[in-house]
């Protein structure tokens, strides 16, 4: 019985644990109801640098955007998928973040 109980805690950890749906390298914007402010000269795409543990019952990501010299730290819920930009058009930012592959 006490092997049961252990099995059932651990299958309800496992089911109530948030997953990060973006990857890194993946190209996101902040959703309408994000509370982070950003500067009006810069693009609003960025592109998931790192995933990080959850807070407050969500993923956490580390994302970056092209025109700024820093990365943002942030929730899952303030974050929307971008359409893919052209062919290329993010390779500055993933070869400044990453080097040459």
């Amino acid at each position: 019985m006490i092997k049961y109980q252990q099995g059932r805690m651990k299958r309800r950890a496992v089911e109530e644990a948030p997953r990060h749906i973006f990857g890194i390298g993946q190209l996101v914007r902040m959703s309408d109801n994000s509370s982070i402010i950003t500067n009006a000269g810069a693009s609003d795409v960025y592109a998931i640098t790192a995933t990080l543990p959850p807070i407050g019952g969500s993923p956490q990501y580390r994302i970056r955007n092209e025109d700024e010299r820093y990365e943002r730290v942030t929730t899952q819920d303030n974050l929307v998928a971008a359409s893919n930009p052209a062919k290329g058009g993010n390779d500055g930012l993933m070869e400044r973040t990453f080097g040459h592959g």
